[in-house]
């Protein structure tokens, strides 16, 4: 299994809730290194990347699942307003506006994994998984809100 981080892992230009605890996501997150997948967002820093065991610092990161590209960015340079270079099926990932989505467009499938810690619009503090070509975007208590699978 795979985890999809679009960044923004402290958010520091945001309030975090009074229950973030940045250490225990720094524990957590690195007994995960070897399945983290993660690209830099507009609030993350080097410092962030002093204590992370895995690297957060790429502009974007490019998988390939099932023959589909992914292209993971975090979304404040890269987005749905900037593509990037897609071919018809391609996914554009990318989090930014911590609002979880799964949307196909005429050329292209947009997701957003949404936000751990500081979610918006209403949604949950969740996050998402690939695995054997299944996303998954789940809660902390492991329901799942939304799927989408590759063909």
């Amino acid at each position: 299994m795979k985890f999809m981080i679009a960044s923004d892992i402290h958010g520091p230009r945001n309030d975090l809730p009074k229950e973030y605890a940045p250490k225990d996501v720094i524990e957590q997150l690195n007994a995960r290194k070897e399945r983290i997948f993660c690209v830099r967002g507009n609030c993350d820093t080097d410092v962030d990347q002093m204590v992370l065991a895995f690297p957060i610092m790429a502009k974007y990161c490019v998988l390939c699942e099932k023959d589909v590209l992914i292209y993971a960015t975090h979304g404040h340079i890269f987005n749905e307003h900037a593509l990037t270079p897609l071919c018809r099926g391609d996914i554009l990932l990318h989090g930014h506006t911590h609002v979880p989505e799964c949307a196909e467009r005429e050329n292209y499938i947009y997701m957003n994994p949404g936000s751990v810690a500081i979610p918006k619009e209403n949604s949950w503090h969740g996050y998402m998984t690939l695995e054997n070509g299944l996303f998954l975007w789940k809660d902390f208590h492991e329901k799942i809100h939304m799927r989408y699978e590759i063909r």
